[in-house]
């Protein structure tokens, strides 16, 4: 584990006496060192998503493709991870307790879901419920399903009548009622999917990924299926808020994966997530070189200059085009407007303390003469060194020359 932070917050306390830099120690070594690995998750960095069965051609039909499915899972507002039970049993050894492990029991989950107005998750549960029960498919009256095909009584004209008994009548108007459950000789879903007989799964799995630090930790619950699902309720007297369902869920095991989140397509490691359809994509104005108030952060006075000076060299060495000039023009606007009430006798200080701190907490060397500059020294930079295989840099403030950047850290 890496003692930098620590040291660097050290050496700072006495270089600066900056009471700005001093916190709990505990803490801060606990949790900010080594990258940062031992602080905890947070609970709204989350991403679902629900991995149908396309190899069912009830799936198919419903979904057509996986871009609809991909939205399910944005629509999850709370979802809980696995929970488990192990059966236990206490046996007696000469009256000495042992306990014997019998099974393990895999909890219900429950997944809250907004009840959004294209009726995407409504749909989904539809789909669902006519697939395994034959309830919904029973046309009523004369007005169609609003999901889902009529089923047998689709040429009937007005459908089946549920207002009439007809508990004593020799021939029923409707047999297909509950749960649908085709058993291994009915291959008519079967063959179409290459099983032999018997009804394939709506779900394949649902997988649920903790996102941090451009990492993911995803938990794969394998074969789902819905034990309960509730509708909200319409209240006037909650007038902020939403409506939402709730669905509970059982399932067979769990898978635990992890990996890294990054690059152009993140949705190759995490399937849905940063979506350009649902994602913003667009970089922040505040990006902006000039548009920030800082002088040494993103978007700050330094990026503005930089940015401003590379248009001019590009146009200078004969590089550039119009869009330099454009590009030079608005970053000096941009930083105007930005700095005109900015008052750099209060803000100078305490950016020179950060910058300091970023560099020894893993910083850039070259942040070294930001901080020095700063603090009222004037920096000089000297000849690049070669030392090995390593280059570094001697500087110098105000004329003297200082150690390089590793023998300051003792490197």
């Amino acid at each position: 584990m890496s003692t930098l932070p620590s040291f660097g917050e050290d050496l700072l306390q006495g270089f600066f006496s900056g009471p700005g830099l001093k916190d709990y120690s505990h803490a801060s070594k606990t949790f900010r060192s080594d990258n940062y690995n031992l602080s905890p998750r947070t609970k709204y960095l989350f991403h679902v998503y629900f991995n149908l069965n396309f190899n069912n051609p009830a799936v198919q039909n419903a979904f057509g493709s996986n871009g609809q499915v991909t939205s399910i899972g944005l629509m999850v507002k709370t979802i809980d991870l696995p929970k488990y039970t192990i059966d236990v049993d206490t046996m007696n050894q000469y009256n000495r307790k042992r306990l014997i492990q019998t099974k393990i029991n895999y909890d219900p989950v429950n997944v809250t879901f907004h009840d959004d107005q294209s009726d995407l998750v409504r749909y989904m549960w539809y789909q669902y419920y006519s697939y395994y029960y034959s309830d919904p498919t029973q046309k009523y009256n004369s007005v169609p399903n609003q999901s889902g095909t009529l089923g047998k009584s689709a040429t009937l004209a007005n459908g089946f009548n549920y207002n009439t008994s007809d508990i004593y009548n020799a021939v029923r108007q409707g047999q297909d009622w509950g749960f649908i459950g085709e058993g291994y000789n009915n291959t008519s879903i079967g063959s179409a999917t290459g099983d032999n007989g018997g009804k394939p799964p709506f779900f394949n799995d649902i997988t649920i990924y903790g996102l941090a630090a451009k990492k993911y930790a995803a938990y794969t619950l394998i074969n789902p299926i819905i034990t309960n699902w509730n509708h909200d309720t319409y209240s006037y007297a909650e007038g902020g808020a939403t409506m939402q369902n709730q669905m509970t869920i059982r399932y067979e095991t769990v898978k635990y994966y992890s990996g890294a989140v990054g690059g152009s397509t993140p949705s190759a490691a995490v399937p849905g997530f940063a979506d350009p359809a649902h994602y913003d994509t667009v970089k922040s104005a505040l990006a902006r070189p000039g548009s920030t108030a800082t002088v040494f952060g993103q978007g700050g006075l330094v990026d503005a200059i930089t940015g401003t000076t590379q248009d001019l060299q590009a146009l200078a060495s004969g590089q550039g085009g119009l869009q330099n000039v454009l590009g030079a023009v608005q970053t000096a606007g941009t930083a105007y407007n930005t700095f005109k009430n900015y008052n750099f006798g209060q803000g100078l200080p305490y950016e020179a303390q950060t910058a300091a701190i970023g560099v020894l907490q893993g910083g850039a060397p070259g942040s070294i003469p930001q901080a020095i500059a700063a603090t009222g020294g004037q920096f000089i930079p000297r000849p690049t060194v070669t030392n090995g295989p390593y280059t570094t840099s001697s500087a110098g403030v105000a004329g003297s020359p200082l150690p390089t950047f590793g023998s300051q850290l003792g490197l």
